[in-house]
């Protein structure tokens, strides 16, 4: 058969294999299933290349207390009781000896369903539990491309009270204070940089105003992402993601200009007509008192820029909650750390964004 989404392949894997089997062999079970851990078919991006690795039928299971011996049954269980294929996958991965990865093979000696206990996984995967309270160091400590996946994947099956899913939708998007921090932040980080674009140029660095005028356009297709309350993904997915935007097309078509450009003048242009497009879309937000959302020269030099500081001062004036406002203009993790083996360990994301929070353990 042709290429089934990986979501669709799991909520299928889980309604004709997983719950058939779980009502015949343990009727009494609690549980609740999902696909929420990792992956491109949890952000919808998955194509038939995405099947070479880490793709396939696959299914959490949560439970709500911690019961190893149960956990390792179920386990059991499917080794002994799932079929060799389904929809003409194999049901089973092996590791591959070159990279590591899983890889569906009819000789692989592992399935797709795994047992946690919900609090356990929570911990690991964010950090933290948000069927609790969750924290504004909580906030600022989980990467975007975590919770664009836990927020993107599906919940199969709730038994457990509808606990999963609540968590899942407390975390749906930033509260407004934190989003405004967040978004100031990346303001910054473009006012920090736009006039470089012009000043590596005017001594003939037009490779150092290119690598600048691409992290600039980086920074805007988040800051893009973020109006829009959507998680940025990390750098595979940031452009997909950014490109399904509604009414994207003129920053869109703004960034690709620059990013085209020979010559800084032109990266500078076309630059500031993002710049003007996404500040336009600040203001539409209502979370801060409007800005003229013109380009301007920068000081006495010769160059344009949009003065992004303005955007960020005028987001922090308006976030009530004293601790956020307070705050270094460092924002969540991975605003400002860029290290994949950093921001997939969760303890370690968590240690670094503490720091940088000033080590404040409140909020």
């Amino acid at each position: 058969m042709g290429f089934v989404p990986g979501l669709e392949l799991n909520r299928r894997f889980y309604d004709e294999l997983v719950a058939p089997l779980l009502a015949a062999r343990f009727p009494q079970l609690r549980y609740a299933a999902a696909r929420l851990d990792f992956g491109s078919e949890l952000l919808g991006f998955d194509t038939p290349r995405s099947t070479d690795h880490d793709w396939g039928p696959r299914v959490q299971l949560f439970l709500d207390r911690s019961e190893p011996g149960l956990a390792a049954q179920i386990v059991s269980a499917f080794s002994a009781e799932l079929p060799p294929t389904f929809l003409d996958h194999p049901t089973r991965f092996a590791e591959d000896a070159t990279t590591g990865l899983g890889v569906l093979s009819a000789a692989g000696d592992r399935h797709g369903v795994t047992v946690s206990e919900l609090g356990a996984w929570f911990e690991s995967a964010l950090g933290f539990d948000p069927r609790r309270r969750v924290t504004d160091v909580d906030w600022l400590s989980a990467p975007t491309q975590r919770l664009a996946e836990f927020t993107g994947g599906a919940i199969f099956h709730d038994g457990l009270d509808g606990t999963l899913t609540a968590a899942r939708e407390r975390l749906l998007w930033y509260p407004d204070d934190v989003w405004r921090y967040v978004l100031a932040c990346q303001w910054t980080r473009i006012a920090q940089e736009e006039h470089f674009v012009g000043r590596c140029g005017e001594v003939g660095d037009e490779l150092g105003s290119a690598v600048i005028t691409a992290r600039l356009s980086r920074d805007l297709m988040r800051l893009c992402l973020l109006l829009a309350r959507r998680y940025p993904p990390y750098s595979k997915w940031l452009g997909s993601a950014f490109a399904r935007l509604p009414g994207i097309d003129t920053v869109a078509g703004s960034l690709r200009g620059a990013l085209a450009a020979s010559d800084w003048r032109q990266r500078e242009e076309r630059l500031c007509r993002a710049y003007e497009e996404v500040a336009t879309r600040t203001n539409e937000t209502g979370l801060a008192a409007p800005v003229d959302p013109t380009v301007r020269a920068f000081h006495k030099r010769p160059f344009m820029v949009l003065d992004a500081a303005r955007f960020a001062t005028a987001l922090r004036a308006a976030i009530v909650n004293p601790w956020l406002r307070k705050l270094p203009p460092v924002g969540a993790v991975d605003q400002y750390v860029d290290s994949t083996d950093l921001l997939t360990g969760t303890a370690r994301a968590r240690a670094v964004a503490a720091a940088a929070l000033a080590g404040s353990a409140t909020g």
